[in-house]
């Protein structure tokens, strides 16, 4: 490894080079230290709930097939075909028996096996070795509540400990009566750095009075008052970062901020004895909270709002944009409906806030084209001195809900992922830091939550 990360990373103290939004090398680290080790979101098996569903998707740059099988397991597969390498699977998603690619007719099986080959007796003598060419199968794949990810390290901890604190979080709106994903996704392009709009959606509550201070004003409710940031509420929320990087910020109350339909702040209401009952008062009030999220590397959501995005690497300086409506199982048909629309007015590829965004996630990046630019620094030091444990809350806590505190737990197992040998190496310090403690400055926690 030619490129030291822990140059470029001072989670101690909040700076990060600005390289990082544009360095071809490091790209291309973070392709095998990031994204070829990292728990990767997939799809949800709301999406594939019968055999032969099929879903394509990408973990980082490689192209995968996520189905169902006959007997009704999950797999992942490189969408490749054995053959001659084309892309096996053109459609997005939809229902098969078998896979068959377009350039020769080869034929995969939902498990993955080369189930036929055009003319083998006559071209290939019956000498074809179709047990060894079966499509490359992802070694681990996991769902959470649903949710299913894929990770390409076979000695990587199994999905539940990678979560670790944020599975105990995802828990408030997962455990009740479960979710499901309403799709299929939005897909756009933004010209950034996939760690742009990754950093902005686990904590930057900074932004939103300012850049979305119009916006704010317009719709009105609970969020009006952070419009022109004049003012910083006192209790408003928290933030929030765990041990691998996963993070997010909390604001009290204003799940349905966003939403202009009532009839999704009475159904919160109704639901929410039953989520303190079954997890808590803690995760009771966590239920009707807005939060801003991230799951390390590359997945973020809105709950409340109830957005749910991939961002897709292509390239340092592009990602592409994929975006769900995340609803609850048990929500009347119609306001799953009204919810979709808010969601998408808001946040999907033309929503307003979304547009906003796009403007500075862009100048993020592409200010850095310049070299002297590229040399310069950023800081993340918000709240800084002001972080510490909780007494009820797992992970580490700003009592605040202005604070990068989860934006330097993000850089900072970032780094730590990218310049350790293996997993092992990680689990070790995580062990370690865990009878050590940590400090203020977005060093790991222990990854056990709480009860």
């Amino acid at each position: 490894m030619s490129i030291e990360v822990g140059k470029l990373l001072d989670h101690r103290n909040g700076i990060q080079k600005k390289r990082i939004f544009w360095d071809e090398e490091l790209y291309r680290l973070e392709m095998e230290r990031i994204f070829a080790r990292s728990w990767l979101f997939l799809t949800h098996e709301s999406e594939i709930p019968k055999p032969g569903d099929f879903f394509c998707t990408y973990m980082g740059e490689d192209a995968v097939i996520v189905t169902r099988t006959r007997s009704g397991e999950i797999r992942a597969y490189l969408n490749t075909c054995t053959h001659r390498g084309n892309q096996l699977c053109q459609a997005e998603a939809g229902n098969t028996r078998s896979f068959t690619c377009s350039y020769h007719g080869w034929s995969f099986d939902l498990e993955g096996k080369l189930a036929a080959v055009p003319l083998e007796a006559d071209a290939y003598h019956n000498l074809l070795d179709k047990d060894r060419l079966g499509l490359p199968r992802v070694p681990k794949v996991e769902s959470f509540g649903g949710f299913i990810f894929g990770c390409f390290d076979p000695d990587a901890p199994s999905l539940r400990d990678y979560l670790g604190e944020m599975a105990w979080y995802l828990e408030t709106f997962t455990a009740r009566a479960g979710v499901e994903l309403l799709g299929p996704p939005l897909k756009s392009v933004l010209h950034c750095n996939w760690k742009v709009p990754t950093e902005n959606f686990i904590c930057d509550s900074y932004h939103v009075g300012w850049t979305h201070a119009a916006a704010l004003k317009v719709m009105g409710g609970p969020l009006a008052a952070m419009s022109g940031n004049t003012q910083a509420p006192p209790g408003i929320g928290i933030q929030v970062s765990t041990r691998h990087g996963h993070g997010f910020g909390v604001i009290w109350e204003a799940a349905s901020a966003l939403h202009r339909q009532p009839d999704y702040e009475e159904f919160l209401r109704a639901k929410q004895p039953e989520v303190a009952a079954l997890l808590g008062e803690m995760r009771g009030k966590l239920y009707r909270a807005h939060w801003d999220a991230g799951i390390f590397p590359n997945c973020s959501f809105l709950y409340g709002t109830n957005i749910w995005k991939m961002w897709h690497p292509r390239g340092p300086h592009e990602c592409e944009v994929w975006s769900w409506t995340l609803v609850e199982k048990d929500m009347p048909a119609d306001l799953k409906r009204k919810i979709q629309k808010e969601a998408l007015r808001t946040f999907g590829t033309a929503g307003t806030f979304e547009s906003d965004d796009g403007v500075n996630m862009h100048g993020c990046t592409y200010t850095n084209a310049g070299p002297h630019a590229r040399r310069g620094e950023m800081v993340s030091v918000m709240g800084i001195d002001h972080d510490s444990t909780h007494p009820e809350l797992p992970g580490f806590v700003n009592d605040a809900n202005y604070s990068e505190i989860a934006m330097r737990g993000f850089y900072r197992f970032y780094a730590e992922l990218a310049e350790a040998r293996d997993w092992n190496e990680i689990i070790a310090r995580t062990h370690t830091v865990a009878r050590n403690g940590g400090n203020s400055n977005g060093a790991p926690q222990t990854a056990t939550p709480r009860p």
